[in-house]
């Protein structure tokens, strides 16, 4: 076998046992072989949606399952074919199973990604909210920009966007705002996103024109779905109505419209001016604190830090994730993996979702969190 096609094979082997890790192999076999004799007792339809969770449950399993042992069967012919023509002298079955293994190299960078998103919300819809941090104008205007950022990156890439809630900076920008981000594993590919995001250059409201280092964060949690039961208190709620504000225009509402809900035993605040209609924002804010606390549910089982600690951590040095340099030279810097980017016009214009794969390959390779060193 050639050197350059052996090792192919060792890469994708390596990354189908990383896989294997990932999902806990002989308890997931374990866990298939329950479900499936579940699936067979006619008495679990008694509770139609406990049934229906289980046989997502079975469905998702079995198809994790099925793509790994798929590219390992598949590794396994062509390997076999290149020795038989090999040891035959048949050059052309060595060049087809060649092209065979070669043709597998994408399928196991998708099967990788399909792993990462099997978590129990990542197929869902998200909520994304972006806050300024410390400095006024400079980092509202760069919440700004990365709110424009996320938006192209949902246009780009399939999802639907909407603004439910947006406050205007003083000067210029925004102080925050919230996006509901719909389709498809919206959630498990944007929660990587959730960090402090840095961008460095030179200010256009600087008069001097000083080199500046701006701060705004980025939270994003699961949309809650139907199936999934949060029960919220009435009397733990503490409701404020007030006037919509944003850019101008038609969505800017003349009466007290908008609503922030905050959630007295946590602390957790949501707000939703996105409607005209008062009740139809406060049902929507009341979705977006069920998916805070889902989420905060999903952070303990998950061992990770809290969604209340998150909301806590300050939006400056030894908190970010990216870094975004615009002068005196052209980088992107994700801090947990390395990846980089030399063309930042790209990625603020909603090319991420390199980063994003990134991300998701180093956590199933278990790589921990800012690994990397900060650049200047």
């Amino acid at each position: 076998m050639r050197a350059e096609i052996s090792s192919l094979v060792d890469d994708m082997k390596q990354s189908i046992g990383l896989l294997r890790r990932h999902l806990d192999w002989d308890n997931a076999l374990r866990r298939l072989a329950e479900l499936n004799a579940k699936s067979e007792d006619p008495s679990i339809w008694n509770d139609p949606q406990k049934a229906q969770k289980l046989m997502r449950e079975r469905q998702d399993l079995d198809k994790r399952i099925g793509m790994i042992r798929d590219l390992e069967q598949s590794i396994a012919d062509n390997t076999e074919l290149i020795e038989l023509g090999d040891m035959e002298g048949d050059q052309s079955i060595v060049t087809e199973a060649e092209k065979a293994l070669q043709a597998l190299k994408p399928k196991v960078a998708e099967t990788e990604i399909e792993t990462l998103l099997s978590g129990e919300a990542d197929a869902n819809d998200a909520f994304l909210q972006i806050n300024a941090g410390a400095g006024g104008t400079e980092s509202q205007d760069w919440a700004s920009m990365l709110m424009r950022m996320y938006l192209r990156y949902a246009n780009k890439y399939g999802f639907k966007a909407e603004v439910l809630d947006e406050h205007a900076g003083e000067e210029a920008g925004i102080k925050s705002c919230t996006i509901q981000i719909k389709g498809h594993n919206a959630y498990g590919k944007l929660k990587t996103e959730s960090g402090v995001h840095r961008l460095v250059r030179i200010s256009p409201y600087d008069s001097n024109a000083r080199r500046h280092t701006s701060f705004s964060s980025v939270w994003v949690y699961p949309v809650v779905d139907d199936n999934i039961d949060i029960v919220v208190v009435e009397s733990d709620l503490k409701v404020d109505t007030y006037r919509a504000s944003g850019a101008g225009g038609q969505h800017v509402n003349t009466t007290d419209s908008a609503v922030r809900i905050t959630h007295v035993p946590t602390g957790i605040i949501v707000a939703c001016q996105a409607e005209r209609s008062q009740h139809k924002n406060r049902a929507t804010a009341l979705k977006m604190l069920k998916a805070r606390l889902y989420e905060m549910e999903l952070q303990k089982q998950q061992e990770k830090i809290d969604a209340a600690n998150a909301k806590k951590t300050d939006i400056g040095w030894g908190h970010q994730i990216r870094s975004y340099v615009l002068q005196p030279y052209q980088l992107v810097k994700d801090l947990r993996t390395g990846h980089t980017s030399t063309s930042p016009g790209d990625v603020l214009d909603g090319e991420v979702e390199d980063f994003i794969q990134a991300s998701l390959a180093h956590k199933v390779k278990g790589g921990g969190d800012q690994v990397i060193e900060d650049i200047e």
